[in-house]
């Protein structure tokens, strides 16, 4: 066999060229190669277990899964599993390019099958210098001359995830599964194969599973269950391998066995779970999405650390994500989409007060009374503005912000006037039917009629209403897609996506320095298809300030830190440390600010102009920080939250206690975490900078105090409240 071999940024590939002219993923990872490991042959080497090997070499490691329909697939795959495909394992070597281009290598491998089904496979792989991360695409050409249904195309598929290390799967490898939903965003639980159905017996040891661990998202919620992030470690090979999927709709990833081995398996939308597939004529092709593929040591937060690197590289430059301003919404715990002239008036004046950058006018601001299934016209409600909403946007501007207004461009309420008349084509479709969910249709950007139309209302906002934030905001699923226009609803979902996110480069050039917020309910669509674009994503609608702060602790598993937006609401009735809280939920991120600010004691609004004030002394740190997590990920049942963000020569940590029923210190005592009540100690040896003589101050807020002490390289913090939260920063 002849091997290609590939060590770009850190990241170990090893192909193989096989004696049929076949080319296998043999290797990815952080580790080097050992060719040994891809059939464990024990104490003597004998002619058996080579036969084995190349049986298992023949068999697997293909570089990409395709399928199309009605062709035999010989090998078993035990179920719903997306390997053996065909003509996956029909495919030849056709050649490799490598260069360099100003983001830096790029790899493409070409594959054809010129004997059954006539297709080509193009692979590429982009690297980004800096980090260890490559983004992978596939592409399949149909040069035949009949056509072919896709079934399935893999954008990233690799065996042998855990062959690393003696010691069996069950003992050594870890997967992370990123839980995500409504009021309960970045929810990241970790577990050994075993516990997800993929237990082994021991190394080497032949097996057949029709288990699959599947993390799937169906429809146009892209997280409305899972962030599209995959993370496995070898705790023996102190190694980890991770995934991004840059998709905003449907996506199927899923880890299982094969001969021996775990697989992974990396895709937008499937046949099986999407309702998708795509007729392809001789001459046409498709490109799978992108996939972020990334290694590192056996570490979640190094991992999320090269991601972050890696999301920077990828976003649309923008001043916001460079400036970090400061936004305030009359939404959260505030108006709740009620807004009035009178009402916003004198939030604007305690906004501005507090050194609020941008105000925007949340929903409601379109209609009077109950507006929920009306939206889609988008245009100002005298009932609520009598003098018309410019005057508002004119009067935040006069306050020295920015003003900015809610919109749900991609629906129209089952009672909108506008929805009554245009035609069924302007929607989704299926079984003859709009589709509607939530009393809201679901608008096609594939329609040239619904870009006009959307294009209309943005112009109207922001050339007549002044308006420079957007809250781009999402509240329905549309499900599996529409069948107008294309052959697989799954396909038509796919079309309008891809339209949609071609809109919205339409916008950004149009209107460089317009803001716009990605929302669906909080957070239900955090992908980087959409936030390569967007410079901001609401993380969530939740509504106790004290639930927030695991949400805003794990954020940069998700996002980076400048683009995630995190509410802090002051409430009416509280105290100092429900403020102090609220404030620190956000300081590390973006602040959204919300909350009665007009009706606060001065005591508490003075504990929010100083979190403000704080925060416009260390956002340029902030855009550049990665994310610290000295006691791992946080979990929704802590009674202890701990996360910050690192540079090389200082961090800032938050630290927050919530006393609630379900609240404990469980996992923190059983890994060896000294953690009581009132206390707790947090390691910060893995600081870039640890065992320089480390320094500990409270950054906010200044003259509340609190009792902490640092022996070494342990924080040890003394809440004596309940609720608590600070905001520390840590340096040599």
């Amino acid at each position: 066999m002849k091997y290609i071999k590939i060590n770009e940024n850190g990241i170990h590939i090893v192909f193989g060229i096989t004696d049929r002219n076949q080319i296998k993923l043999l290797h990815f990872s952080k580790a080097d190669f050992c060719e040994e490991d891809i059939c464990k042959f024990g104490p003597e080497c004998k002619a058996e277990d080579l036969a084995r090997r190349d049986q298992l070499i023949d068999e697997a490691f293909q570089l990409v899964q395709v399928n199309l329909a009605g062709y035999d697939r010989p090998y078993e795959k035990h179920g719903n599993k997306h390997i053996c495909t065909a003509p996956g394992y029909l495919l030849t070597y056709a050649g490799m390019d490598d260069c360099v281009n100003e983001i830096g290598r790029k790899i493409t491998v070409y594959q054809e099958d010129r004997t059954v089904t006539h297709v080509r496979l193009e692979t590429e792989m982009q690297f980004y210098k800096g980090t260890s991360v490559v983004r992978m695409k596939n592409r399949i050409i149909n040069e035949g001359e009949d056509t072919q249904c896709l079934e399935y195309l893999s954008s990233f598929c690799y065996t042998g995830i855990e062959k690393e290390g003696k010691s069996n799967s069950d003992a050594k490898m870890r997967v992370r599964i990123p839980y995500n939903g409504w009021q309960k965003e970045m929810s990241i639980r970790e577990f050994t194969f075993g516990d997800v159905g993929l237990a082994q017996t021991q190394p080497g040891v032949y097996q057949r599973t029709s288990q699959i661990l599947e993390v799937t998202n169906t429809g146009h919620w892209s997280t409305k269950k899972y962030l599209p992030l995959g993370y496995v470690e070898n705790k023996e090979a102190h190694t980890s391998l991770f995934w991004q999927i840059e998709h905003n709709g449907s996506w199927h990833y899923e880890i299982s066995d094969q001969n021996t081995h775990f697989y992974v398996c990396v895709s937008g939308p499937t046949e099986i779970q999407s309702h998708w597939f795509k007729n392809l004529a001789p001459g046409e092709a498709f490109e799978s999405v992108p996939v972020a593929v990334g290694v590192a040591d056996d570490s979640f937060e190094q991992a999320m650390g090269e991601l972050t690197r890696y999301r920077r590289m990828i976003r649309r430059p923008n001043k916001d994500d460079e400036d970090l301003p400061v936004i305030f919404n009359d939404y959260m715990n505030c108006l709740f989409g009620d807004p009035t002239t009178a009402k916003e008036l004198p939030l604007i004046d305690a906004a501005a007060a507090c050194g609020c950058e941008y105000y925007v006018i949340d929903a409601g601001w379109y209609a009077p009374g109950e507006w929920w299934d009306s939206v889609g016209e988008w245009k100002e409600c005298r009932d609520r503005f009598p003098n018309g909403i410019k005057e508002v946007t004119d009067y935040i501007r006069k306050k020295g912000m920015v003003p900015g207004v809610w919109l749900e461009l991609e629906v129209m309420g089952i009672n909108c006037e506008k929805a009554k008349k245009v035609p069924d084509d302007w929607f989704f479709v299926r079984h003859g039917k709009r589709v509607y969910d939530r009393s809201r249709y679901q608008l096609d950007f594939r329609n040239p009629a619904v870009i006009e139309y959307v294009n209309e209302v943005i112009d109207r906002v922001v050339k007549e209403y002044g308006v420079g934030y957007i809250k781009m905001d999402y509240n329905i699923e549309p499900g599996i897609g529409t069948e107008i226009g294309a052959e697989s609803v799954g396909q038509g979902l796919l079309e309008h996506e891809k339209a949609y996110l071609n809109w919205l480069d339409g916008v950004f050039a149009r209107y460089p320095d317009l803001v716009i917020e990605n929302c669906s309910s909080g957070g239900l669509r955090m992908d980087y298809a959409l936030l390569s674009r967007y410079s901001i994503q609401s993380t969530s609608d939740q509504e106790d300030y004290r639930n927030f702060a695991t949400i805003a602790a794990n954020s940069p598993a998700g996002v980076t830190p400048e683009q995630a937006a995190i509410w802090s609401y002051p409430m009416r009735q509280g105290d100092k440390e429900e403020v102090i809280y609220n404030m620190v939920n956000a300081m590390l991120f973006r602040i959204h600010q919300s909350g009665h600010l007009a009706e606060l004691s001065q005591e508490r609004l003075a504990l929010v102009k100083e979190g403000i004030d704080c925060y416009k002394t260390i956002c340029q740190d902030i855009r550049q920080a990665l994310p610290f997590w000295p006691l791992d990920i946080a979990d929704n049942e802590d009674l202890w939250v701990c996360g910050g963000l690192q540079l090389e020569n200082k961090a800032y940590l938050a630290v927050w206690k919530h006393q609630m029923e379900g609240k404990n210190n469980d996992r923190y005592q059983n890994a060896g975490i000294s953690c009581t009540e009132d206390s707790l100690s947090i390691p910060l040896g893995s600081l870039p900078f640890a065992g320089k003589g480390l320094k500990v101050s409270c950054l906010y807020p200044e003259k509340e105090p609190v009792s902490f002490e640092l022996d070494k390289d342990i924080l040890t913090v003394h809440y004596d409240k309940p609720v608590m939260a600070r905001l520390f920063e840590i340096s040599f």
